[in-house]
């Protein structure tokens, strides 16, 4: 697992979101800065407190010009009840063959409870509005996520 660094080029993603609309990152780059967050599987306990808490403070990301999109490799179907269910006011975006997962290095080798499995190592990459990696966030608990980036912002 090689994980992009800031300073590099995010790679380009096209990915269908929770409404089955294709989301393409230089798309969403025309709008200003975006938090990529990728975490593991929608509706689970961590990553409903992290998705409701970035929900929450939506507002002040956008308020410093910065868009939020969640991806995880669950279907698009899934993505959509998790919206739903919880009310998220951003875009979630559907990597069922975590090539995007793989492309920034966030794809590899997990272990919990004595079982190791393939996965998605839960981690944020703030991209700049030229396309380059501005920080990668990895030292958070999913309750303090949002409070990590925010802070980091300008």
């Amino acid at each position: 697992m090689n994980m992009l660094t800031a300073g590099q080029k995010a790679p380009e993603f096209s990915l269908l979101d929770q409404h089955g609309n294709t989301v393409v990152l230089s798309d969403l780059l025309k709008s200003g800065a975006v938090l990529v967050y990728f975490y593991p599987k929608a509706m689970t306990p961590g990553c409903t407190v992290q998705a409701c808490n970035l929900r929450d403070h939506q507002a002040d990301f956008a308020a410093k010009g910065v868009q939020i999109v969640g991806i995880s490799t669950d279907p698009v179907k899934s993505l959509a009840k998790f919206t739903q269910r919880d009310a998220l006011n951003f875009t979630l975006l559907s990597d069922p063959e975590h090539q995007t997962a793989a492309a920034f290095g966030v794809w590899g080798e997990k272990k919990f409870m004595g079982k190791v499995y393939d996965g998605i190592h839960r981690t944020s990459f703030l991209i700049g509005q030229d396309g380059v990696i501005v920080q990668v966030y990895q030292d958070f608990k999913t309750s303090n996520h949002h409070e990590v980036v925010l802070k980091s912002l300008p």
